[in-house]
């Protein structure tokens, strides 16, 4: 279900805008049990990491994820990065 708006977007070049939103709303509950399943107790089922240890890294991965793509740039298209020049 993860990789439909990916390779809808790529291999049939379906809306960005949609695609976008489609893979939120079936990712979000996805991480979500992932992440509770992370900082749960043993006893429960979880890892035990704790919510707290479980946001740090969180944040210190989507901190990393934004910045490489501030930096390189990957997310902007060609014609969109020389129009963003010129302004």
């Amino acid at each position: 279900m993860i990789a439909i708006p990916a390779l809808a977007y790529w291999l049939f070049g379906l809306n960005e805008i949609f695609a976008y939103w489609f893979a939120y709303i079936v990712t979000r509950p996805l991480g979500a049990s992932f992440a509770d399943w992370m900082g749960v107790s043993h006893n429960r089922g979880g890892l035990g990491l704790g919510t707290g240890l479980v946001s740090l890294g969180l944040t210190v991965i989507i901190i990393g994820l934004v910045g490489y793509m501030a930096v390189t740039r990957k997310d902007v298209k060609e014609g969109e990065h020389a129009a963003s020049q010129s302004q």
